[in-house]
């Protein structure tokens, strides 16, 4: 319930009230900004002692541990690089102005934008009438021009946007061409360019140093520490998108999740610790659904079982799901669980792959093959005509399958493997039948396999997150290139629009740059 405006309230009570709910919301406010304040300044402390101990390690490289210190080289950047990410992530995030301190440990040195680049000109012409008076008279004022590096395929430019500045005849009223605000207001980079580094980081998996490296091969100067400033407010810019996909994926009726783990770098004992990287996918693509697919990564630092109800608090339908005992406690009114028969054909395959041939094994994986034969016919179908065609033909193969594996398991002995995957069969029968009645749910939980996969092919190349703030990072990033990649979009092509628009979109409107809504802006290619 709203209430009345202060001047129109009599009772003292009342006031008192609402001016001491105030102040909280204000002491709340300053606190939460003090603590990030804090947080800045103990990050400035870090890097500066990290970056001494990289020119030592830099001293000594060429000597006889040069490989040992090459190792440790490489740590550090990718530790200082992840320091450096959070530190503009938090300040983005307090929209405030820099903390004073340390000028080298707070602020990457930015140089002069190269002048043998290409120069594109986009010029933004003022309005043909005067705001003020209405005039159409105008004198020609001086033209305020920004200039911004900007990453194109393969090559980079400088766009020089031009913003015209007209004065009124009739009463000196400016009036000026504008142009969108830059995505950073201190620095010089344009959204392709931001984009670029982005899906360089976190989709081909490149640490910053070596991008680099990489840039300077082309003759652009941009260090690894103004990189890490980037993407620590672009990675705060996207929260709002972020939160979107989440949302509406929990919105959803039917997910399928999974989790792998990232190794994350501990520096107080200079090794890693192991965190986890959770996915949740809605995709309907099976049996025709209306609704447009996404997929949601989460970074914890252990695989409790709290982390999985956190993020389904408010999730009511059907999870595919593997045999994680964490999920047990989710299971009942609100979340149906589906098991998944791949997990139950892979048991059976371990034991193919052992040194002793199985004729019981195999003959379990002829019959689950037969199932899924079924699922290739109806893929793609309504899901009405899908649950129509498991009921006539999957089910009664499920039931014999089931009798089989009842009849079989008193003849194995109970230590093998074999006994092992047979049991573990009968053990999520239910969970295994769920999708005989609802022809939404899927045979197996490989949607979600598929979507850890992008977190393998990283971990071969960044080898590890380097804090929980990093690992948080990464879930969030790669939520939004795995959904714009999801529907087809090129996601530098998706970000480079997205990262022009965001800091100017209404936070209402949030949706519109969902990657399934997104329609690029006038003038974007």
């Amino acid at each position: 319930m709203d209430l009345p405006p202060i001047d129109s309230i009599d009772d003292p009570a009342v006031l008192r009230a609402i001016i001491a709910k105030q102040a909280a919301q204000l002491s709340a406010q300053e606190a939460q900004q003090a603590n990030l304040t804090a947080e800045v300044l103990k990050r400035d402390v870090i890097i500066t002692a990290l970056k001494d101990q990289l020119r030592l390690l830099r001293h000594g490289q060429h000597g006889p541990k040069s490989e040992k210190i090459e190792r440790q080289i490489g740590q550090l950047e990718l530790m200082l690089e992840e320091i450096e990410t959070s530190r503009s992530e938090a300040l983005e995030r307090m929209s405030a102005p820099e903390p004073e301190g340390d000028e080298t440990a707070s602020r990457p040195a930015r140089k002069p934008l190269p002048d043998n680049l290409p120069l594109e000109e986009r010029v933004y012409m003022p309005a043909c009438e005067c705001p003020d008076c209405g005039g159409t008279a105008f004198l020609k004022a001086p033209d305020k021009v920004t200039q911004v590096l900007e990453h194109v395929p393969e090559t980079f430019k400088v766009v020089r946007h031009i913003e015209k500045r007209m004065v009124c005849k009739d009463c000196d009223t400016e009036i000026t061409g504008k142009m969108a605000p830059l995505p950073i207001k201190r620095g010089k980079p344009g959204p392709g360019l931001l984009a670029h580094i982005m899906v360089s980081k976190f989709d081909d998996h490149l640490p910053l140093y070596r991008l680099s490296e990489m840039f300077a091969r082309q003759g652009i100067d941009i260090s690894r520490s103004v990189m890490a400033d980037w993407v620590g407010r672009v990675s705060a810019m996207l929260d709002p998108l972020v939160d979107a996909v989440k949302a509406y994926i929990i919105g959803s009726d039917r997910i399928h999740t999974d989790d792998t783990t990232v190794a994350v770098l501990d520096p107080g004992r200079g090794t890693t610790k192991t965190g986890r990287l959770w996915v949740y996918v809605y995709d309907g693509s099976g049996y025709q659904s209306k609704h447009p697919k996404a997929v949601a990564y989460y970074f914890s630092p252990d695989r409790k079982g709290t982390h999985p109800a956190k993020h389904l608090a408010d999730f009511k339908g059907v999870m595919h799901a593997d045999a994680y005992g964490g999920y047990k406690k989710l299971y009942g009114n609100q979340i149906v669980e589906a098991a998944c028969l791949a997990h139950v054909r892979r048991k059976f395959h371990d034991v193919i792959k052992g040194k002793q041939p199985s004729t019981i094994a195999n003959e379990a994986l002829n019959q689950i093959g037969a199932l899924y034969a079924i699922e290739d016919k109806i893929r793609g179908m309504p899901a009405d005509e899908r649950r129509a065609m498991r009921q006539q033909h999957a089910k009664p193969l499920l039931e014999q399958f089931r009798t089989w594996l009842m009849d079989t398991l008193p003849g194995i002995p109970k230590k093998q493997n074999l006994a092992e995957a047979v049991r573990y069969a009968l053990s999520r029968w239910d969970a295994l039948c769920v999708y005989l009645d609802d022809g939404r749910v899927e045979i197996d939980n490989n949607i979600a396999e598929r979507a850890v996969r992008p977190i393998g092919l990283g971990r071969k190349n960044w080898l590890f997150a380097g804090s929980e703030d990093g690992g948080e990072r990464i879930a969030n990033i790669l939520t939004v290139i795995e959904c714009a990649k999801m529907h087809g979009l090129n996601p530098v092509t998706y970000l480079t629009d997205v990262i022009g628009r965001i800091k100017d979109h209404p936070q209402s409107d949030i949706d519109l740059l969902l990657p399934w809504k997104w329609k690029p802006s006038e003038g974007h290619t």
